[in-house]
């Protein structure tokens, strides 16, 4: 064959160009693998959930049908947000472009952190579907990040592609603190649950967006997931280390002649501590100068690689056996101690942190315990609770004045009978006697209405404006009974409640 002049470089041209194509290919193909690899991992979580009615204890509310995502993990598990799956009394999954859900528990599930892990009745859902590798390192500012899940809007899987724009250390879910990525990828309900993943790897789980904010939206990194796994190894959680004490900044410049420090002196200053025992190691206006290691600067802040964090996000890091070591500055002289921590604040009004309210029914009264899911219903009624001096506003943030201290409310209004004729309604009323005995806690009112020997139960309230109930003891035993089968009550108490109801070996009354 003849060429003309020059059609040399003409197919030495087309031979490049042909080459260029096939390795574009090659190229896109090697970049698919990737992600086949992790859409064959991610999978949809269906749940039933039956949240509890801190108004109704003895009732759950209705049915709530919920989906969200999960991705598969080492050890035949799926692990997904806590919030998919809290409360849920079924969960079923479902793979990828599959037309079959397999039915799931909830292995582990922490609500502070919002993680949980599923597992399988059926173990032949893993055939085919490997676990998905996790990054060791947090991603960096810039880094790109494509986030798989399941929102609504559609019913096959979606993917979103954005970059991460922030890390910090904040609030989850009170007590507990944890790293943050900030990605732009849009989040949507559904996604919950989802990998985030650069490349190959996932660099964390979704579990919220900014309401309001244009494609903000968060993950919880794999450092997290890492310490949420290995403490759940073991079969229970025990929570991340914290601390509760008060601090404020150390930036106003009148603090130094105060404290009598110079400007070589850095970190945060304790204004009120968490305890009140005389040997606790911190005191107010001690200055937190380090933790472990690590200098903290005077906005309470410490560098960690290429990004600046909140302190506390070192305690995770350094502390050992419940303690964390400080260096502090107090009185000019610096010293070194250590901290207790622990994963809880204990609470006089806590949360139900997954589990359902005790109650007891007496005559036409509901007793149940006071916790921050009844509080927040009643956000509205703060100031009528201010006013009145009850200790649902007084106390809401106290620790209890001693072991075993809880506040027991009347939860709901009175079912409807002529015991109660005249009497205002209770509802929310915190119970301060019953027939003059100081109530403890909701087993002890059971305990002292159970051994009750008087012709009347006298029930009076704490705070103001509240009156004061006067009921026939025989009459509001005879008519329970009545009360709870008119109202659809299947039992009069919660287990643990009547545990104590039924328990007449004691006799005479409770103190």
């Amino acid at each position: 064959m003849i060429y003309p002049a020059g059609s040399g470089r003409l197919v030495l041209g087309f031979f490049l160009s042909l080459l260029a194509v096939v390795s574009l290919r090659a190229a896109d193909a090697t970049a698919a693998k990737p992600a086949a690899a992790v859409e064959n991992s991610v999978v949809k979580v269906f749940s039933t959930m039956r949240f509890p009615d801190p108004y109704k204890p003895w009732a759950k509310s209705g049915p709530r049908e919920s989906t969200g995502t999960g991705v598969i993990i080492e050890g035949n598990r799926i692990l997904t947000n806590a919030h998919v799956v809290l409360y849920a009394s079924q969960v079923q999954v479902q793979a990828n472009q599959s037309g079959d859900k397999f039915s799931a528990t909830v292995e582990s599930i922490a609500q502070g952190i919002d993680l949980a892990v599923l597992k399988l009745e059926d173990g032949t859902f893993f055939n085919g579907r490997a676990p998905l590798p996790r990054a060791a390192k947090l991603p960096a500012v810039k880094d790109s990040v494509m986030v798989y899940g399941f929102p609504t809007g559609g019913t096959t899987l979606s993917i979103t592609k954005g970059i991460v724009s922030r890390i910090d250390f904040t609030l989850y879910n009170f007590p507990t603190s944890g790293l943050r990525i900030q990605i732009d990828a849009a989040i949507n309900p559904g996604n919950s649950g989802g990998p985030a993943v650069d490349g190959d790897k996932m660099i964390g789980l979704a579990f919220s967006r900014l309401g309001g904010g244009d494609n903000i939206g968060y993950i919880i990194p794999c450092e997290e997931i890492e310490l949420f796994l290995s403490d759940v190894a073991d079969g229970r959680y025990d929570g991340k280390p914290a601390m509760f004490d008060q601090l404020q900044t150390f930036e106003n410049p009148a603090l130094r002649p105060y404290l009598k420090v110079g400007r070589e002196v850095a970190g945060m200053i304790v204004t009120d501590v968490d305890s009140d025992d005389p040997g606790y190691p911190l005191k107010a206006w001690d200055i937190i100068t380090k933790i472990g290691d690590t200098d903290i600067d005077n906005e309470g802040m410490v560098k960690v690689g290429d990004i600046r964090v909140r302190f506390h996000y070192m305690l995770q890091k350094v502390a050992r056996n419940g303690r964390a070591p400080l260096t502090l500055v107090r009185g000019g002289k610096e010293l070194k101690i250590e901290l207790p921590v622990a994963p809880r604040r204990p609470m006089l009004i806590p949360d139900l942190d997954g589990s359902y309210p005790s109650y007891f029914v007496y005559g036409p009264l509901v007793f149940s315990t006071a916790t921050q899911l009844f509080l927040a219903g009643l956000n509205n009624a703060a100031v009528a609770l201010a006013a009145t001096r009850s200790p649902l506003s007084l106390r809401r943030a106290e620790r209890p004045s001693f072991e075993g201290e809880a506040l027991v409310i009347v939860s709901s209004p009175f079912f409807p009978h002529k015991l109660s004729i005249g009497y205002s309604q209770a509802q929310s009323g915190v119970v301060e006697k019953v027939n003059g005995v100081v109530i403890k806690n909701l087993e002890h009112l059971v305990t002292t209405l159970r051994d009750a020997t008087e012709d009347f139960i006298v029930i009076e309230f704490a705070g103001r404006r509240h009156e004061t109930l006067v009921f026939p003891r025989k009459d509001m035993v005879a008519a329970t009974e009545d009360i709870l089968t008119d109202n659809g009550v299947r039992a009069q108490g919660s287990p643990d409640t009547l545990a104590v109801w039924n328990n007449k070996s004691t006799g005479g009354r409770a103190q």
